[in-house]
């Protein structure tokens, strides 16, 4: 197989000279983009999504909705790139739901949102569908959506491996009904099938046994927007039974939904205020969220810096010191690896928790953290569910990102304090922030 240069390519990461003062126009939320597809697909009429991301994980996401039937008309403006500039209210999506049908094949790439939000989906589809993906995708555990569907009615093959490549034979509906699911290493085999549920004969109702359940959150986002387009939900957080969930079945309605900026993809600029000393702003910060992005406004602040929340959008300060921070981070944990690189530039020791379902993401995230900054000289432990970060000089090096999209933006984040830092394949952070390298040189004024 051909290796695409992008992956081999070095990029240098810009070292900055002076406090950063700017503002970044950060793209739609992937989490919401994703979600929002899913749920106008299995709508009863026709609705929007504008300022989407677009980006590899929900470009894949959309390809697959149209391989089993779903019209998506994609509007977006000339003059904007997919970069999210003040352009960005020109973009829209118009979803179509259809009869879902087979046979269908969808690559999942490596996105987690896609191989586990879809196979549902899927079960209510007339006709098989074949889920393959990119090497990593099938080292991805898949058996939480894959044994409650089974549970529910539907018919996987998937050779007992409880990961990719299967095959869903949808037989036009699914029974539902009651099923336990450990969603210990990922929250998103809930989300997966509160999504779909509406559809279901039964709905669904989805009780965790599992010992924890990371990334919160991400659920109280799915709930949220069920409830948005007309679902009713019985959640933990509106009263019901702790770690239970249950969907009534019913018709969705089409919204006309603007998605909201990707907080989490605005750790890397907000974390470039907090190295510099300096000042980012990030317009149409939302006020009221379930993304956890919007946790870095108390975790930088804690570090050093200080934010400003106002109508149009998030201020963040620099202090010109960074201080260690212990934190558990199991609700937040795609925040690990922007965090632990602010961490190790800090002027005292770190403690990052709660994260031991990162060793499941693109990566092991902390095994690779661990690696990278110790190889520019640093002193990184892994723990039981976390990293122990001891701050020391860094030196330049190369900044290998095992194709995750995060690696390579905290790769970046330290490039600004350390001359020489050079990041492998940089392109990987179109997975959910394209144009990133364009972004963060925008935003250094280079």
């Amino acid at each position: 197989m051909p290796v695409n240069p992008a992956h081999t390519a070095l990029w240098p990461a810009p070292h900055a000279s002076e406090a950063v003062d700017a503002t970044v126009h950060v793209p739609g939320s992937k989490s919401v983009t994703n979600r929002a597809l899913v749920l106008a697909a299995l709508a009863s009429e026709p609705g929007w999504l504008r300022r989407p991301l677009r980006s590899r994980d929900t470009l894949l996401m959309a390809a697959a909705l149209r391989e089993m039937g779903v019209g998506i008309e994609e509007t977006v403006s000339s003059s904007s790139s997919v970069a999210a500039g003040p352009d960005r209210a020109g973009e829209a999506w118009r979803v179509l739901p259809a009869g879902l049908r087979g046979p269908a094949a969808v690559d999942v790439g490596n996105a987690g949102t896609v191989m586990r939000f879809l196979p549902p989906v899927a079960a209510l589809a007339d006709g098989p569908v074949r889920f393959d993906g990119d090497p990593r995708a099938y080292e991805r555990p898949l058996n939480g959506v894959i044994d409650a569907l089974r549970v529910l009615g539907a018919r996987i093959e998937d050779d007992d491996r409880g990961a990719l490549p299967l095959t869903v034979h949808g037989s036009g509906g699914l029974d539902g009904g009651t099923v336990e699911i450990d969603a210990s290493s990922s929250s998103q085999f809930v989300s997966a099938l509160l999504l779909s549920a509406p559809r279901f004969n039964q709905g669904v109702e989805v009780r965790h046994i599992g010992s924890s359940l990371p990334s919160v959150p991400h659920i109280r986002m799915t709930v949220d927007m069920l409830r948005a387009v007309g679902a009713q939900v019985d959640s933990p957080e509106s009263g019901g039974e702790p770690n239970v969930w249950r969907v009534t079945p019913g018709a969705l309605l089409g919204r006309d939904l603007t998605i909201e900026p990707d907080l989490s993809n605005a750790q890397p600029f907000l974390a470039a205020a907090l190295v510099t000393g300096g000042r980012v702003l990030v317009p149409d910060w939302p006020a009221r969220t379930t993304q956890p992005g919007d946790r870095l406004r108390e975790i930088f602040t804690e570090m050093g810096g200080s934010c400003e929340l106002a109508d149009y959008g998030l201020v963040f300060t620099g202090s010109g010191s960074i201080h260690g921070i212990d934190v558990d981070l199991g609700d937040v944990g795609e925040l690990t690896p922007g965090i632990a690189a602010v961490a190790a530039l800090a002027d005292s020791p770190s403690t990052l928790r709660g994260v031991a379902h990162l060793r499941l993401h693109e990566t092991d995230r902390l095994a690779a953290l661990t690696k990278e900054i110790n190889e520019l000289g640093g002193d990184v432990t892994e723990t039981a569910d976390g990293l122990h970060i001891r701050p020391r000089r860094l030196h330049g090096g190369i900044f290998h990102t095992y194709d995750d999209h995060r690696m390579a933006t905290a790769g970046a984040i330290i490039g600004l304090a350390v001359p020489g830092v050079q990041i492998e394949n940089v392109a990987t952070t179109a997975k959910t922030l394209p144009d990133f390298p364009e972004l963060w040189t925008g935003m250094l004024g280079v």
